[in-house]
């Protein structure tokens, strides 16, 4: 059964700094595409960073580009989200998405929230002062 678990979000400054953790169960995250996407109250779901199956190739959406680093630790069966200089604007609930697809994430294609089947929850990251 695949299970994800996202954990890492909280109040944090503009400027500040978190790392989500994407926590994968029952399956080999390896052999996954896994996405990162946020919502904020009142908006559609983003697609923030994209980890394609093994081996990986990173994606980001252009919001966030130069702030967010996607990466995935094996051993830990873990996909994490780094994300850095904090801007009010990326207050939303984080979620990560798994699919067994190896074209998904790769250059040369689009990923939206309705390539993925398996979710986790969420994570709040409010950004204020």
């Amino acid at each position: 059964q695949v299970q994800l678990v996202e954990s890492g979000g909280g109040l944090v400054q503009p400027g500040g700094s978190l790392r989500l953790s994407c926590a994968a169960s029952g399956f080999n995250s390896a052999d996954y595409a896994i996405g990162w996407f946020r919502q904020a109250p009142g908006k559609e779901r983003e697609g923030v960073s994209c980890i394609s199956s093994s081996p990986d190739t990173e994606r980001y959406g252009d919001s966030v580009k130069g702030r967010f680093t996607i990466s995935r630790d094996n051993a830990k069966n873990t996909v994490y989200l780094q994300i850095d200089n904090l801007k009010p604007e990326d207050t939303a609930v984080y979620y990560c998405a798994a699919e067994a697809n190896v074209f998904l994430c790769r250059y040369g294609r689009s990923w939206y929230p309705t390539d993925f089947t398996s979710w986790g929850q969420g994570t709040q990251v409010t950004v204020s002062s």
